[in-house]
This record gives structure tokens, C-alpha cells and sequence, in this order.
């Protein structure tokens, strides 16, 4: 008689057997994921202060800027192999003693070298922190329980960089710019405290060999495309730099994505791109988060530079969206589970693109409080969409791809608020031309243009199916007969051109 093989056994999750974990090991990545998006928006208020004590003009701290977000946008690819060679708990709090330490040197800077060469420092650290504390929290979570994990996690992605103008206004007017990084200190203790007591060590047995050439030619586009983006509009580097810069983003990203498909196991692994869930919320998702990244920027501009609020009153009321989004974290597993994926990623997203679209409309003498109902429904409506991005991506991610999946996705996410950020400095630029000042009458034509890309990338999502990421939503469609089969759906090497269309 022959022994029919068996299937493997389901993996036993620390989470299950111990429910404390369910909320502490969020904790752990919620406080890292606060720390870097707090340090994101603080420094901003702070300019004008960290220049006048470096003794250089204000428009010379972009670079204070700049350094930091190529820094996370370079090195994020890295961050997967990492984890997999020397253990995701290792990584983790080596990356949070690396942003943590960079954050003390920031606030000991006393030229601007030396403040850029330390923002690097916090970038490296910071790139490594988001997707592998991400990584943690996938191995640590069934994936039905993963929603509510990332809804814990997502409030301080929401919550940091609202923060950041009141405490950077507050600190930097109460006591000194520095302490706007030394803020970083004790949150970062805290957390490596409770990543060493409550996380594990995951690491693969036998990592492949790290892509290097892949990594350079990856960094390098990514780079030169996040230096265009910052410089349109600003004019930080001449014409032809702008060319030159443009031109090597578009050679090394073609170079990489050919280099890619002849690496076994290049440093961004694009065949994730074939899990066409994983594919439509990266991508598409994008689209969309780069319309909800501009918003957070736009807004403070609006609210003094358009209606002459101070920054703490502005900061008061931004503040308003996170407590929306708050809200929506005890209402998550059950809007997904009435819902599912498809339905809430276009109808909600069509919705947010009409909000956006309707802050245009907002002057100085609208009532405070219908901008306080206004901002915390937007808040709540921008949180539903980012948490479905967050966790449809990885509903048909195999496990063994969890830590490739984790960095494209970091990178893509890091991008693409990146971009809504440019896009909106850029639009105001091109409205108020070179010596223009800012007024309230360009927000009418900015947040227009912005809401385009919510709605452009909403209709992307009609590309899902109503049983796609049931099993971590726990939507059942109407005409499902059977529960959904828990079997990831990559496309092959040539897809078919119906189900397995090119990304958008």
C-alpha cells in the first residue's frame, strides 16, 4: 500500500496562542512607522530656524529634505534581503538604532554637511524599517486576522504626518529646532525594547545572492526620478540638469526592468507583479495614493498661506482627519466584510476623489466646524482606501515571496506619496510662477487636478473580481457556491490578454 503524500501542516501562529501579541507586535511596528512618518512633515515648520543656526539660506535646507527621502527610496529594495540573510527581528531594531541614532546627530548638526550626511543616515534606517517591520507583522498574522493588524498599524501612517507642523511649530518655538529630532529617542528605545520581547527572528534558510548591479541600477533611477520630481517646479538644479536627471530615470529604469528579468534573484523582484492583486493595489493603488498624498501638503498651504490661520490653528484642524481615520479602525473588519475588496476600492475611492475635489470650495470665512465634520469624514474615507491597499496586496502573496513582496510594495507606497507631494508643490509653482506668492485662489484649480488621480485610479480596480481577497476580507459574493481557494493566482509567463491584462 502507498502512502498518499500529505498535505503540510498549516502554520502555528504566535498570535493564535498568545492573544496579547495580537495587539503588542502592531505596537512594534506602529512605533517605527510613526517615527518615520512623523520625521517625514516635522522639519518643515523648522526651516527657516535650522537655517538661520547653520548660518545658510533657507532654500539651501531642501537638501535637509531631499536627502532623506532619496535616501529611503534607494535603499528600501535592499531591506527584503536583509531580513531574509540576518533575521527580520535583527533588521528591525538595527533599523530603528540606525534612524534613532541619525535622529540624535540631526539634532547635533552644526553645518548643513553634516545635517544631510545624518538625514542619509535616518533615510537608511527608515528604509529598512517600514518593510520589514511589515514583514513581521505578515509572518506573524493568519491572513485573516492580517486587516485588523494592519488597521493598527496605519493609524500612525496617518496620524505622524499630521503631527508633524504641530509639534514642529511647538517645539521649535518653545524650546529649539533640535529637539524636533530628539523626539525620536525615546520612541525608538521603546521600541526596540518591544521588538526584542515580543517579535521572532524570522529568516529564510538559504537567502539567494544579493543583487548588486540590480541594486545600483535600481537606486540610480529611483534616485534621479526623485530628484526631478523634487527640483519641477522649484528649480533646484538648471534645465539641462533636470534633462540629464529625467533621461537617466527613464535608461536605468528600462535597463533595470531588462536586467530583472534575467537576474534569478534581482533586488526588486518584479514577477510579484503577477499576482494580479498584488499588481492592481501596488499599482493602481498608487495612482490613488498619489491624489491622497498631495492632499496633507496642500492643506496646511490652504489653510495660511490662503485663509491666514497661524500654524498651530492649521495644525489644529489638519489634526481633525486623523481622528476620521481613527475612527475607522474599529469599523474596518466589518466595512470589508459587507463590502469586499472591489466594491469599497471603487466606490470609496470614486467618493474620496469627489471630497477632494470639494475642498476646493473652502474659504476663509467657512465655519470651522463644517471643515472639522468636513476633514473628519475625509480622514475616515482616506483611511478605508489606504487599508485596502495595505492588505489586498498581500491577500495571494505565497509566503516564500512575503519579504519580495513587502519591499516593491514599500518602495511603491514611499514613491508614490512622494510624488503626490511633488505633484502639488509642482502645480502650485506653475499657478503663482517664480516670484508669485501663494493665495486661496490656486486651491481651487489645485485640488481639481489633484482629485483626477483617485478617480483615474478607481477605475483600475473594475479589473478585480468580487472573490478576490475574500479569504483575508471574509466577503462572500452572492453567487459564490464554494469558499474561496486560499491558492495565490500568478499569471504565467504569457498571460492570457483577458484575465491577466498588463498592469495599468
Amino acid at each position: 500500500m502507498v502512502d498518499l503524500p500529505r498535505n503540510p501542516a498549516p502554520p502555528v501562529y504566535r498570535t493564535a496562542t498568545e492573544p496579547k501579541l495580537g495587539l503588542l507586535i502592531p505596537l512594534v511596528v506602529a512605533c517605527a512607522l510613526f517615527m518615520e512618518n512623523l520625521d517625514s512633515t516635522i522639519i518643515a515648520t523648522s526651516i527657516p530656524q535650522i537655517a538661520r543656526s547653520l548660518n545658510e539660506p533657507p532654500l539651501h535646507l531642501n537638501l535637509a529634505v531631499t536627502s532623506y527621502l532619496l535616501s529611503l527610496a534607494v535603499f528600501i529594495p535592499v531591506s527584503g534581503w536583509i531580513a531574509d540573510r540576518f533575521g527580520a527581528r535583527n533588521v528591525f531594531c538595527g533599523a530603528i538604532v540606525l534612524f534613532t541614532v541619525g535622529s540624535a546627530l540631526c539634532g547635533l548638526s552644526t553645518s548643513l554637511a553634516m545635517m544631510v550626511a545624518t538625514r542619509i543616515l535616518q533615510g537608511f534606517g527608515g528604509a529598512m524599517m517600514t518593510p520589514v517591520g511589515r514583514l513581521i507583522l505578515l509572518r506573524s498574522f493568519p491572513k485573516e486576522g492580517l486587516v485588523r493588524a494592519m488597521s493598527y498599524v496605519t493609524i500612525p501612517a496617518l496620524i505622524g504626518p499630521t503631527m508633524g507642523p504641530i509639534v514642529g511649530g511647538f517645539l521649535t518655538t518653545y524650546a529649539s529646532w533640535r529637539w524636533i529630532f530628539y523626539i525620536n529617542i525615546p520612541i525608538g528605545l521603546f521600541g526596540i525594547f518591544l521588538a526584542l520581547r515580543y517579535c521572532e527572528n524570522y529568516r529564510m534558510p538559504a537567502p539567494p545572492r544579493f543583487d548588486f548591479t540590480g541594486f545600483v541600477i535600481c537606486g540610480a533611477a529611483l534616485a534621479s526620478t526623485e530628484l526631478v520630481l523634487e527640483s519641477a517646479g522649484r528649480h533646484m538644479v538648471p534645465a539641462w540638469g533636470e534633462a540629464t536627471l529625467a533621461a537617466v530615470a527613464v535608461a536605468g529604469m528600462a535597463l533595470y526592468g531588462r536586467h530583472a528579468r534575467r537576474t534569478p534573484s534581482p533586488a526588486v523582484d518584479l514577477k510579484v507583479f503577477r499576482l494580479r492583486t498584488f499588481r492592481l493595489s501596488v499599482l493602481a493603488g498608487g495612482v490613488c495614493r498619489m491624489g491622497l498624498g498631495a492632499v496633507p501638503f496642500l492643506l496646511p498651504l490652504q489653510l495660511q498661506l490662503g485663509f491666514g490661520l497661524t500654524a498651530m490653528q492649521s495644525g489644529a484642524i489638519t489634526f481633525v482627519s486623523s481622528l476620521g481615520a481613527i475612527l475607522m479602525k474599529s469599523a474596518s473588519q466589518r466595512i470589508l466584510r459587507r463590502f469586499g475588496f472591489r466594491n469599497l476600492l471603487i466606490g470609496n475611492g470614486l467618493l474620496v476623489g469627489f471630497v477632494i475635489t470639494g475642498l476646493a470650495a473652502f474659504t476663509a470665512a467657512t465655519p470651522h466646524v463644517l471643515l472639522y465634520a468636513y476633514l473628519l469624514l475625509f480622514g475616515f474615507m482616506r483611511s478605508v482606501q489606504f487599508t485596502c491597499f495595505n492588505t489586498l496586496g498581500y491577500a495571494d502573496v505565497p509566503t516564500d515571496m512575503m519579504s519580495r513582496a513587502t519591499s516593491v510594495s514599500s518602495v511603491g507606497q514611499q514613491l508614490s506619496m512622494s510624488f503626490g507631494v511633488a505633484l502639488g508643490a509642482t502645480l502650485l509653482g506653475l499657478l503663482v510662477g517664480p516670484e508669485g506668492t501663494v493665495t486661496a485662489a490656486e486651491f481651487h484649480i489645485v485640488y481639481p487636478l489633484v482629485a483626477v488621480l483617485p478617480f483615474i485610479g478607481s477605475l483600475f480596480f473594475f479589473q478585480l473580481r468580487p472573490s478576490d481577497g475574500t479569504q483575508v476580507s471574509g466577503y462572500r459574493p452572492r453567487d459564490a457556491a464554494l469558499p474561496p481557494i486560499a491558492q495565490p493566482q500568478v499569471a504565467s509567463a504569457k498571460p492570457a490578454a483577458s484575465s491577466n491584462a498588463p498592469a495599468p
